[in-house]
Parts: structure tokens; C-alpha cells; sequence
């Protein structure tokens, strides 16, 4: 019985390959997924991982959508010799990442480059994070990166107050577990506000009974720690994301030549 477990094993991310790339002279390793049959978009997803780093959630999401024809990239924000051991580590290196957002968003630009290079089209990418990578999603937008949609699963959504609300360009998708504790109305409303003066176009979406980390079934089932895995949650959420990609990479109609109009000639339907 061991053998088909060991080929279960090797076969898991069998479209995802390890890419060694570089920033500020860190070390750094993702995984970058290159569709055998791509959409006709050619469009791209980067994926932020949470705090802990690159795990297996990351990679099967990015396997998934890679089975569907997306380029897919998973980044390392962190950097080698410096993946955290434990959640106190996770928690200081994403709290610095979270009070440093130019280093945060210096790390998802070279992810973003990578997932170009893989052969995505440069003008169709859509950036999507879990937890802190959820964080990080939106930085891709505060950053003004050129991607066309971002989308923060079970995410922090606040910044520095100090930081100024700027025009946020890509379409937001923001999907919340109504009982989590770890964001306060506080921040909720200040993420409102941000994406109300950025002028954006952007959904929030609440999930009943959920807290944090409802996509992670890593997390467990336990809601009074906080964080845990919520199969309703975590469903109802891909298919929200899955009707934004439809939006967001849907194409112009083609322009048609309507009959019995010699002045307009060719005009969109």
C-alpha cells in the first residue's frame, strides 16, 4: 500500500516547478505553474501565501488554477534562512513586513516579474493572498503594480494611518470571515474608506460562522482559537473568486458593421 501513497505524493504538484530567484541580494524560491493548454487570455495569478509561508495550500491553489489554463507563481516572501519555525516566528516576520509595505511590496514585484517571465501576458495579472498574504494582495493595489484584480482571502485589510488613501486601479475582491476576531471594525471601516476615496471598484464578501483562516484546513475546526478551517466558507469563497476572474478577464464584444447604417459603419454591439 506504500507505493501508491509514495506516487500520490510525487504526483502532487507534478505542474508546479521550483524557480530560485533574487531581491536585495535574498535568496529566494517559488514555484511557478505553466498551463499545458493556457486560457486564450494567457492570463496570470500570483499567489501570497500566509505567514507561515509557502505550504501546500499555497501550491494546490496554484496547481488548481494551472489545470484551468492560468500561469501560475507562488511567492516566497520571506527568503531562504528565514522561513519561520513556528507562529511566533510567523508573527514577527509578517508584523515586519506589514510596518515595512515597500519591502512587502519589493518582494510581490519580483514575484510578479517571475510569473511574466514564465509567460503570462504582462496586461492580464491577477494577484490573490490568504491571511497575510491577503495583506499582501492589497499591497499589490496600494503599490499601483500594473495587475488588473486583487483578491484578499480571510486577509488583514488595514494600513498605517499615516499611510495616504491613493487611487486604487485594480478591481478588489475582498472575502471575510464575519467572526473573525483578528480584524477589527476599526479596520474594516478604514479599508472602506480607502477603497471608497481610491475610487475602486471592489466587493466585500462576509461568510456566516467563519474566523480567520477559513481556507486553511491546516488550521483545524476549532473556531474559539480564532483561526480555522470553514468547508462552507471556504467553497462559497472560490466561487465568488471564480465569478471575479470572470470579470475581471472578460473581453470587449467585437465591433460588428450593423446592416442599413452607412454613416456609423462599425460600432460595438
Amino acid at each position: 500500500m506504500l507505493l501508491p501513497v509514495l506516487l500520490l505524493a510525487l504526483q502532487s504538484f507534478a505542474q508546479l516547478s521550483p524557480v530560485n530567484y533574487k531581491e536585495g541580494g535574498q535568496k529566494l524560491s517559488g514555484f511557478s505553474g505553466v498551463p499545458e493548454r493556457p486560457s486564450q487570455t494567457k492570463a496570470g495569478i500570483l499567489v501570497l501565501p500566509a505567514w507561515m509561508g509557502i505550504n501546500d495550500h499555497s501550491k494546490e491553489v496554484a496547481e488548481k488554477l494551472t489545470k484551468r489554463g492560468f500561469y501560475t507563481f507562488v511567492a516566497d516572501i520571506y527568503g531562504e534562512g528565514k522561513y519561520p519555525k513556528d507562529t511566533k516566528q510567523a508573527g514577527e516576520q509578517a508584523g515586519y513586513y506589514k510596518s515595512h509595505p515597500e519591502a512587502y511590496q519589493k518582494r510581490i514585484k519580483v514575484a510578479l516579474d517571475e510569473l511574466i517571465k514564465s509567460g503570462a501576458d504582462p496586461e492580464k495579472i491577477i494577484v490573490i493572498g490568504y491571511c497575510f498574504g491577503g495583506t499582501g494582495a492589497l499591497e499589490a493595489a496600494r503599490a499601483g503594480f500594473n495587475v488588473k484584480g486583487v483578491v484578499s482571502f480571510h486577509g488583514g485589510l488595514g494600513k498605517d494611518a499615516s499611510r495616504k488613501n491613493t487611487p486604487i486601479k485594480p478591481m478588489v475582491l475582498a472575502l471575510h470571515g464575519a467572526d473573525d476576531p483578528y480584524v477589527p471594525q476599526k479596520e474594516i471601516d478604514s479599508f472602506m474608506q480607502e477603497m471608497k476615496d481610491g475610487k475602486a471598484d471592489w466587493q466585500m464578501i462576509y461568510y456566516s460562522g467563519a474566523v480567520h483562516a477559513f481556507t486553511e484546513k491546516e488550521a483545524g475546526d476549532d473556531n474559539s482559537k480564532g483561526a480555522a478551517y470553514n468547508e462552507k466558507a471556504d467553497k462559497r469563497s472560490w466561487a465568488a473568486f471564480t465569478q471575479f476572474l470572470k470579470d475581471v478577464l472578460k473581453e470587449e464584444k467585437p465591433k460588428v458593421n450593423k446592416i442599413g447604417d452607412s454613416k456609423k459603419g462599425l460600432e460595438k454591439e
